[in-house]
């Protein structure tokens, strides 16, 4: 028998020690590479980890059927995606549980988990464990502990999968042999889950040339030299990064000839740990935890500047901005306190990327997503009068919305890229060819007299 516990009012069921021996733990699909990586990290700590791939209209039909067709939409996948793996006959359900990331915000970083418990019992499944993954003390699972040898190569897995994103996206676009970039990006995937399986720690030297070795791989794939429309992806972070939430939107841009420019998953936790030490400077809140907090915030940023300086020295890539430097983009834009949802990193992803010269972005939301509304398509207007080249668009995604309207709108913001980049002789129309005067007929009386 699970033991049963309860949280804020609510009864879950804990994932207990002996449950681990023996149950598969579901994990939802959002980053291919960096969420393959993370599986496997766990995988060799003992937990019998599952990435789910299904995909398909029947996710989101299952979640419509035991969640409100008003609720957030990533929460309608993930339970449609949990759901549908539940009922494949997969997975003995007995010995199954999910696993659900969370962050402690006031959004879906901490409500999710109890509503997924919800649609569990409204579709029978109310005995299945759902463990939440967390830095906040939210809830506790004995058999499921988060130790500093995980913690350190889930980090590795989060900077291997940004860096892996980062060079794929800028070749796809333009390599000679369709696929490649692709196919290289699968291959050093399992090469890295077999590196981070292996026993002891990870050497920083060897992660480093690591680094490197990606890069020089990547830089030797034979790309067409063209100029680049470059689309920057920003939003809410399961619309922003899942491929199921919002319609495969890079291989969209990539199929129009576009190079899809998108933030990386370190980024946004970096905004979760800045935004504990403003929460001590704002409010007091944290006491001394804060400073642990502090502490990691600046070690994953110096992790960031290596990977960037290691970058910069190969010459071939675009890198990342400093994380320190995207905190001071919003200076007279929005203020660090706004941290709902993906709160102020929102409007500085957006000037990130009108700084490092992508000025074309689609910020992706949820529809009825109100963080989003306010931080994302609310800021749109401010930051186009104060970088007028900036092309932005808001995209929503919802169970109801047409894909085909959606790529129409992309399609256009695409031709108006184009034409923004066209150079200024290619806007003027052609000129008539001299017209020759018709002879008077003066003239001809008098050539014929």
């Amino acid at each position: 028998m699970s033991d049963k516990k309860k949280k804020a009012g609510q009864e879950y069921v804990s994932f207990t020690k002996e449950m681990r021996r023996d149950y598969t733990i579901l994990v939802p699909m959002m980053l291919a590479m960096h969420f393959r990586l993370i599986v496997n990290v766990f995988r060799r700590y003992g937990y019998k980890t599952e990435l789910l791939e299904n995909t398909g209209p029947q996710i989101a039909e299952e979640g419509l059927r035991v969640v409100h067709n008003d609720t957030c939409y990533p929460a309608i996948l993930v339970i449609g995606q949990f759901l549908d793996a539940l009922k494949s006959g997969k997975y003995d359900v007995h010995k199954t549980a999910l696993l659900m990331f969370q962050t402690g915000g006031g959004c879906r970083a901490s409500n999710y988990i109890f509503l997924i418990r919800k649609a569990l019992k409204k579709a029978g499944y109310g005995f299945v464990p759902v463990i939440s993954f967390n830095f906040m003390d939210l809830e506790h699972h004995p058999g499921f502990q988060l130790t500093l040898p995980i913690l350190h190569k889930l980090l590795y897995a989060v900077l291997y999968g940004d860096l892996l994103t980062c060079v794929t996206n800028q070749c796809r676009p333009y390599e000679i042999s369709r696929g490649e970039a692709v196919r290289r990006a699968e291959s050093w995937t399992n090469q890295l889950a077999e590196d981070l399986v292996q026993g002891g720690s990870v050497s920083y030297r060897h992660i480093r040339n690591t680094y490197r070795k990606i890069l020089d791989d990547f830089a030797s794939i034979p790309c067409e030299l063209r100029p680049p429309v470059k689309v920057g992806i920003v939003g809410e972070i399961f619309v922003k990064y899942s491929p199921l939430a919002n319609n495969d939107l890079e291989q969209f841009l990539i199929d129009e000839g576009a190079e899809p420019v998108v933030p990386g998953l370190l980024d946004f936790l970096l905004y979760s740990l800045f935004n504990t030490e403003e929460d001590y400077r704002l409010y007091r809140m944290g006491g001394k935890t804060h400073l642990l907090f502090r502490l990691a915030y600046r070690i994953l940023c110096k992790k960031k500047r290596d990977l960037i300086g290691i970058i910069r020295e190969h010459g071939r890539f675009d890198p990342p901005t400093p994380f320190e430097e995207i905190t001071d983009l919003t200076e007279g834009y929005i203020g660090s306190g706004a941290k709902m949802g993906e709160g102020w990193l929102l409007t500085a992803e957006m000037l990130e990327l009108s700084r490092a010269g992508c000025s074309n972005i689609v910020c992706t939301q949820p529809f009825g997503c109100l963080p989003n509304h306010i931080c994302g398509k609310g800021m749109m207007r401010p930051i186009r009068e104060k970088n007028p080249d900036v092309n932005i668009i808001a995209i929503d995604y919802d169970a109801g919305a047409t894909r085909v309207n959606q790529e129409n709108r992309l399609k256009l913001m695409l031709a108006n890229a184009r034409k923004a980049d066209r150079p200024p002789e290619a806007e003027k129309p052609p000129e008539d060819p001299p017209r020759q005067s018709e002879p008077s007929a003066r003239a001809i009386r008098a050539e014929k007299g």
